[in-house]
């Protein structure tokens, strides 16, 4: 598969925003976080500790899929940072769309816990990491990655798969 899109992935406080913007600018490709996407009562729901139902998600779904197809179809390469945690919403963000790489970011409910305890500057608040823990579907079509390694470390090692297939 010639990748031209990769979904960085997993539970809040994982890194996929850090991960996913420096992999952009290594790749000098678009980036865009799914939390911005999300309607306003979604963020009221997670800022008030109440965890997103699949009928909450489903618009949200929807506009990162289009998201990445308009961003294929504008012949552009892109990275999202999107929890992703259920199969069927990586389904629905891959849905004819090809060329899209899935990178995992996995880390223990401990590491997870005392990143989002530092956090002063987000919505999603360490008491909702059990909810992203109970709703995670591990991938198993992905590049998994360990969290507890440096950013830049884990961004060469998606890197040299994005190269790898150019060649």
């Amino acid at each position: 598969m010639n990748t031209r899109f990769f979904i960085v992935m997993g539970v809040s406080g994982s890194g996929k925003t850090a991960v996913g913007k420096a992999l952009a600018q290594k790749l000098d490709w678009d980036f865009f976080d799914a939390d911005d996407f999300h309607p306003p009562a979604n963020i009221a729901k997670m800022a008030n500790g109440i965890p997103l139902t699949d009928e909450d998600r489903a618009p949200w779904l929807d506009s990162l899929h289009e998201l990445i197809a308009s961003t294929l179809k504008a012949n552009r390469r892109g990275v999202l940072a999107c929890s992703a945690l259920k199969e069927r919403y990586r389904q629905r963000l891959l849905e004819g769309n090809d060329g899209v790489q899935i990178v995992y970011l996995k880390g223990s409910y401990e590491l997870i816990w005392q990143r989002m305890e530092k956090r002063t500057d987000h919505y999603m608040k360490p008491q909702m990491l059990k909810s992203q823990f109970d709703a995670l579907e591990e991938p198993s079509n992905a590049l998994t990655l360990d969290i507890s390694q440096p950013v830049e470390k884990i961004v060469e090692q998606v890197y040299k798969l994005a190269l790898q297939e150019e060649q």
